[in-house]
């Protein structure tokens, strides 16, 4: 049962990313405690970056095994796979090639090198998703826009009624570049937590709104909450209208 959004404001985003890393490493190493292989999506982002960078220098003096470490991405765009713009590229940068999760439990979503047409690189993914026993995940960061979008479900769009499937192929997507894949919100919503991290006076209208009773048509980031946790890491700038 998810419960009531927990909020957390940071001076900047470089303490908001050190903060976040802190918490997924320690969560990472309870779940292993527990018994568990933690399942984590991944996002893309400034922010993002900030907070794969930050895990990546606190990595070494964590519990955590990375062995036993599941990654997966919330969304990711269809383009070449050496493309700057894929978010799984500039996650290995950072981070998950020094930490050493183990390659065949880093699930990227597929390039164009890998299907021949966004439709097809989705009902792979969502092929992968099943088969890799991602019924319970551990973690979902999720950045949001200035529109209100998490992964690649944008406002107004049909992505935002699918309810049958893991992963939706977005053909239009508002925000370049236009071919995207990403997972559905009863995907999203498989987590035990879902944390947004946000930066940035440009979102503070967008996260106003998404804390208060904005509709999902219109802000999507409020389609989706954690089964135990829901938080919010947001800085000075994003929670100036809050």
């Amino acid at each position: 049962m998810s419960t009531e959004p927990r909020v957390e404001v940071h001076d900047d985003p470089r303490v908001l990313a050190t903060a976040v890393a802190g918490e997924l490493l320690g969560r990472l190493a309870d779940a292993q405690r527990a018994g568990r292989v933690p399942q984590v999506v991944l996002t893309g982002g400034t922010i993002a970056g900030h907070v794969h960078e930050a895990v990546a220098q606190l990595a070494p003096a964590s519990e955590v095994d990375w062995s036993r470490v599941v990654l997966w991405w919330g969304d990711e765009r269809f383009v070449a796979p050496d493309s700057e713009e894929r978010n799984a590229g500039a996650a290995r940068r950072a981070f998950v090639d020094a930490v050493g999760v183990p390659e065949e439990q880093v699930h990227e979503m597929p390039s164009t090198a890998d299907a021949d047409d966004v439709e097809a690189a989705a009902e792979a993914y969502a092929a992968t998703f099943a088969a890799h026993g991602a019924d319970e995940l551990e973690v979902v960061m999720l950045g949001m826009g200035p529109d209100g979008h998490v992964a690649s479900l944008f406002p107004g769009q049909a992505a935002l009624a699918v309810e049958d499937r893991d992963v939706v192929a977005v053909p239009d997507s508002p925000k370049p570049p236009p071919q995207r894949v990403s997972l559905t919100f009863p995907a999203l919503r498989r987590a035990r937590a879902v944390w947004f991290l946000v930066s940035g006076e440009a979102k503070a209208g967008a996260v106003a709104q998404a804390l208060g009773d904005a509709a999902v048509e219109q802000i999507p980031a409020v389609g989706v909450s954690g089964r135990e946790e829901t938080t919010w890491f947001i800085d000075r700038e994003a929670a100036s209208a809050v």
